[in-house]
């Protein structure tokens, strides 16, 4: 297990984020000592503890429990996605001048504590275990290692008969050690239950923890679910990982004491206010350029010219004027289904059903990922699209589908989320609209739940394979299976690629007579 300290990356927390210890990986006996390292670099600083382990050697456990419960720090089962430079990741300057070594999001889905790593989770002080995470408990091992002494022993002869000088330890000498085998036992002994039970009395959790992992055999894990840890206290309350890692927890008073200030960050450019002579702002302008733009792109990959893909670039905040944008779009492609590439910080809930019913009714795929245009980009001054086409290249990497913006997702037939990419809900109101359309989408109860249980302030993003399980997405599969150089050598061929002459297809092709 490895310990670094990571510090959030939320969107607009700067300068006072949340800061915490990610431990991931097996607990070994030299586990502790690296904790202890850790915190003593803290200097006395209470950070949460974030932990996804498959767990290890149970005394080292039950040390990093103490250890956790002697320094008072919260523990949650959770992650960390880091962003810039990884732990172990030798001589990168990414997140130079920025204050702290390690940044990121900490996340619960597919994350675990198992077997032994309950013990260890068992010292927080507060202790939460999200419903997307996984903590299981089974029977203990004990491995008994047989070893092979043999020894020296001093002796002389007194009437013809050997008779040793001292049968002490100083006159008897190992000098060699062997394997003779091993044998592991599955039974918890006397002894062993009974420090359990005294350990998990002292961090205040209930014995049916212990009881449970005496009727588990250790081929299998028993996972508790949230209500009976609960009962059993072994969490104190039914948060997730976000209690203790997202950006709005350092904006209660009081502060947290994993919420850190970096100052001296580079101040906002001033923006010097109109004179009586300038001209008065123009809102309603500015709002038009944040709405979604929707353009019509072609692969610009020489691998597959002259017949490539197209999709419609669909990137800015969703307003209540994005489906009618959309549907003059796609009046001008006549019969042609292409798929929206979209990324959208989210923006009107209302918007993004109109947006998806419309490309559910036209039958459209959608991805998340942004376009990268190539040449000029679509809006600026000069940029002209050929036959109302520009090129480009879609990406994966900082893609964003974030609040209302899994609504139009959703509506697509083909709904596809790449694993660079990124997606987050939170509860968006109007719950019976979108409890309905959701349903009418055939989309799994449990998106809409999952976005309920997350408050407006807040995000929570979804990982694929919770993606591909509450039913958001279709495929584990990213943009490129839409949009990628080769789909148009694939039979059938896809409705979105298209065949466009060569410059020198005209003077190349026979006269006609």
């Amino acid at each position: 297990m490895r310990f670094v300290v990571a510090r959030s990356n939320a969107p607009g927390c700067e300068p006072t984020c949340p800061e915490w210890i990610s431990a991931e990986g097996t607990i070994e006996a030299g586990t502790p000592a690296l904790l202890k390292r850790a915190l003593k670099k803290l200097g006395g600083r209470k950070l949460p503890v974030i932990v996804d382990s498959p767990g290890g050697n149970v005394d080292a456990a039950l040390a990093l429990g103490r250890l956790i419960r002697k320094n008072k720090l919260d523990i949650a089962v959770g992650k960390t996605r880091f962003e810039g430079c990884l732990p172990d990741e030798k001589d990168c300057t990414d997140n130079d001048g920025k204050g702290a070594r390690y940044f990121g999001t900490a996340y619960a889905d597919g994350s675990i504590c198992n077997s032994a790593c309950p013990l260890m989770f068992s010292g927080g002080v507060r202790r939460v275990v999200g419903q997307w995470a996984f903590l299981g408990v089974h029977q203990i091992t004990t491995t008994y290692v047989k070893t092979k002494l043999l020894y020296r022993t001093t002796y002389r002869v007194v009437k013809g008969k050997k008779k040793v000088i001292n049968t002490k330890v100083i006159n008897t000498k190992v000098v060699s050690r062997k394997n003779a085998g091993s044998y592991k036992t599955y039974e918890m002994s006397k002894a062993v239950e009974k420090r359990l039970a005294a350990y998990l009395k002292e961090m205040g959790v209930g014995q049916g923890v212990l009881t449970t992992m005496k009727n588990t055999p250790t081929s299998g894990i028993h996972q508790l679910v949230p209500e009976n840890m609960l009962r059993m206290n072994l969490v104190t309350s039914l948060d997730s990982v976000d209690l203790f890692t997202a950006g709005p927890i350092c904006r209660a008073n009081p502060l947290p004491a994993n919420c850190r200030e970096i100052p001296n960050k580079p101040a906002m450019p001033t923006v010097e206010a109109p004179t009586a002579e300038s001209e008065p702002a123009q809102p309603e302008i500015a709002q038009r350029e944040e709405d979604m733009r929707f353009v019509v792109v072609r692969g610009s990959n020489l691998l597959c010219d002259p017949d490539c893909p197209e999709w419609i670039s669909a990137e800015g905040t969703i307003t209540a004027r994005t489906s009618e944008r959309l549907r003059q779009l796609l009046d001008t492609l006549g019969d042609r289904r292409l798929p929206v590439v979209i990324s959208s910080p989210g923006g009107d809930v209302l918007g993004a059903l109109a947006a998806g019913r419309l490309i559910r009714d036209r039958k459209l795929d959608v991805a998340v990922a942004r376009t990268e245009f190539v040449g000029c980009e679509p809006g600026e001054a000069d940029c002209a699209a050929e036959d109302g086409v520009h090129a480009g290249l879609t990406i994966d990497a900082g893609g964003e589908c974030n609040s209302a913006c899994a609504i139009m997702l959703a509506g697509g037939v083909r709904r596809l989320v790449g694993s660079q990419a990124r997606l987050s809900v939170h509860s968006l109101g109007l719950e019976q609209k979108v409890k309905g359309y959701l349903e009418d989408m055939a989309i799994g109860s449990g998106l809409f739940s999952t976005m309920q249980s997350v408050l407006h302030s807040s995000h929570r993003q979804l990982e694929p394979e919770m993606m591909l399980k509450v039913g958001l997405t279709t495929e584990p599969q990213s943009v490129d299976a839409l949009t990628g150089a080769t789909v148009c050598k694939s039979s059938p061929k896809p409705d979105n690629c298209r065949m466009v002459p060569s410059p020198n297809a005209q003077a190349d092709a026979p006269t006609r007579l």
